[in-house]
């Protein structure tokens, strides 16, 4: 009775392969539905909300520079592509964006906090406090006395931002400020000051360059006494020399200090 109740091979293969089209023609059905229902008008998205502590970018703006950038829906929009869009805009050093149902976006800007010009005046490159270079706007600096940096690459940025923030202390009671640090193709330390001052550091590590500016500083004012004058008439100082320096005045010739001791000699001898 069993072997006449049992199904025929080729019924039940007709039949596992009816329900496999049933089951394929409902996913193809769902997936066409889904499809249909991720290109619905209500999940275009008509709303991005720029959030930030920002200090040179207007939200405003922001948004209309990269609406024409934003491809996509809510569910299809590539979020790695719009960071990137909105991280190319000058002053926004990084951004955070996330999805807001049903059709919206919000991004989180962080700007760059700058501390320095980078190369010749009119370059429009300025570098953070992490010492990277970028390119913005930096008109409206001019009140926040920031030093300008010139070096042979981008990539030395950061080792110059931190020689400015090892020499200003040292330098600070001379009362006159960074204006430019250099760092030459050779590698040497060249300051020039707010007063116009000019120093010539060479191209040693940083404790003994720092060890012979501190000298310098501790010593120009009793050397300028000698000559009549003071700290604030120093015009030149090349500090390149293990025991001592060489040192213009305004109004009095190049004088060589060593060993805590002064005399006058003819400019043009050493620097």
């Amino acid at each position: 009775m069993n072997a006449a109740l049992q199904v025929p091979l080729d019924v039940r293969l007709m039949n596992w392969t009816a329900t496999m089209l049933l089951l394929l023609a409902c996913a193809g059905a769902l997936v066409l539905a889904g499809t249909w229902a991720l290109r619905l008008p209500v999940f275009s998205v008509v709303r991005v909300s720029v959030t930030g502590d920002l200090a040179h970018t207007q939200a405003a703006v922001v948004r209309e520079r990269v609406a024409g950038q934003l491809q996509g829906n809510f569910f299809t929009m590539d979020l790695a592509q719009v960071r990137a869009a909105f991280e190319h805009l000058p002053w926004v050093r990084r951004a955070q964006v996330r999805r807001d149902f049903p059709n919206g976006l919000e991004v989180q800007l962080q700007e760059h906090d700058v501390a320095a010009y980078w190369g010749e005046p009119g370059s429009g490159m300025l570098v953070n406090r992490h010492g990277e270079v970028f390119e913005a706007d930096g008109d409206g600096l001019e009140s926040d006395n920031l030093p300008r940096l010139l070096g042979t690459t981008p990539d030395a940025a950061s080792d110059m931002l931190q020689m400015v923030g090892q020499l200003a202390p040292v330098l600070a009671p001379l009362g006159s400020a960074i204006d430019t640090l250099q760092r030459t193709a050779h590698d040497g330390w060249r300051v020039t000051l707010d007063s116009g001052a000019v120093l010539q550091l060479g191209a040693s590590d940083s404790q003994p360059l720092l060890a012979r500016a501190a000298r310098m500083v501790r010593t120009l004012a009793p050397v300028a006494q000698q000559q009549g004058r003071g700290v604030q008439d120093l015009e030149y100082a090349d500090l390149r020399y293990a025991d001592g320096y060489a040192l213009r005045l305004r109004g009095v010739t190049t004088i060589d200090v060593e060993g805590g001791g002064a005399r006058n000699r003819t400019p043009g001898r050493r620097g």
